[in-house]
């Protein structure tokens, strides 16, 4: 992050659930679950030419490292088009 967060984390770790003003946010009810629909795109195989270098510290993370390189892409992607 560019800017340093206002936000007073310490004070928030301690607090309760019960302490937590969600009064502006609708309950979910089982009507909302039983319509609720998860959109997530579908995986296409690639070919892709990585550093090896770069290639090895993801595959050194362990298991499931080409899941993080696409979020680290989705990432960079969302980024870059809520700048335009």
């Amino acid at each position: 992050m560019n800017k340093a967060s206002k936000t007073d984390w310490k004070r928030l770790a301690k607090m309760e659930d019960k302490d937590i003003d969600t009064s502006d946010i609708p309950e979910l009810d089982d009507a909302f679950f039983q319509n609720a629909e998860v959109h997530v795109p579908p995986k296409q195989p690639v070919t892709l030419r990585l550093d090896a270098d770069v290639l090895m510290w993801f595959k050194s993370q362990g298991q499931g490292y080409q899941t993080r390189i696409n979020k680290l892409l989705r990432r960079y992607m969302e980024n870059q088009q809520s700048h335009r």
